[in-house]
């Protein structure tokens, strides 16, 4: 199978400022996939951002988290208009879709209107890109498959709080669920031939501007966050309020 840029959504979960501020790996992401996204774009296919939406209040996660953690996760989206509740550093681009998700996954049926978006533009590939690898990017990527769309995890464009958790995601993905791919190797697969076909095929690896034409769509997600291509961070996992 060949990889079609404009049958292709990047989907870029989750990058707001609750997760990103203060988790090194996050900020280390950035630049990846503001590049996949440019990339993307101008062969011709779809970026759509994923926010948490506020989600209500339960007691079974009151329970689970305790009430302020629950409280913390279920406000991380923030408020306001959806372009602005980004990572600043992250622009988006008139025709991109932006919508919210009020479970994990972006691909849960009934909780994300994402999967009925893409439908309508054509799509059958997803990259899934963003934070955190191990909870919503990886509960995404399943859910995505079990919707029967191809699936590639953008190994050095998701974040988790460490390489162990990061690593278990890439390996249960790559074995079961779709491909996982760097950066640079996406970026050769989208590069334009007569016809709208990438370069490359999909095979198994180894290893601000205006806001006008925007598909918005309002609608919770918590994590712990990847192995950032740079940076020195502990190795070690710090649990305690992951999601």
């Amino acid at each position: 199978m060949n990889l079609v840029p404009t049958r292709t959504a990047l989907v870029v979960i989750d990058m707001v400022p609750f997760f990103v501020s203060e988790n090194p790996y996050c900020r280390g992401i950035v630049p990846n996939i503001g590049r996949i996204a440019d990339a993307l774009r101008g062969a011709g296919g779809t970026v759509a951002w994923v926010l948490p939406a506020v989600g209500e209040r339960t007691p079974v996660l009151d329970e689970f988290f305790g009430p302020e953690t629950a409280e913390a996760y279920r406000a991380s989206g923030g408020t306001g208009p959806l372009p602005e509740r980004l990572w600043p550093e992250l622009v988006v681009r008139p025709g991109d879709v932006l919508v919210e998700k009020s479970a994990p996954s972006a691909f849960f049926p009934g909780r994300c209107v994402l999967p009925g978006l893409l439908e309508e533009r054509g799509v059958d590939t997803v990259l899934i890109s963003g934070t955190v690898t191990n909870v919503c990017c990886e509960s995404s990527a399943r859910d995505a498959a079990t919707l029967g769309l191809r699936v590639i995890l953008v190994a050095d464009a998701n974040a988790a709080r460490c390489d162990r958790d990061h690593n278990a995601t890439l390996h249960t993905v790559y074995r079961s669920f779709g491909d996982v791919r760097s950066t640079s190797d996406l970026l050769e697969m989208i590069q334009v031939v007569p016809g709208g076909r990438a370069d490359d095929e999909l095979g198994r690896s180894s290893g601000g501007g205006g806001l006008a034409g925007l598909c918005i769509v309002r609608g919770c997600c918590g994590g712990g966050l990847l192995r950032a291509a740079q940076g020195d961070v502990d190795e070690e996992c710090a649990h305690d309020g992951d999601a």
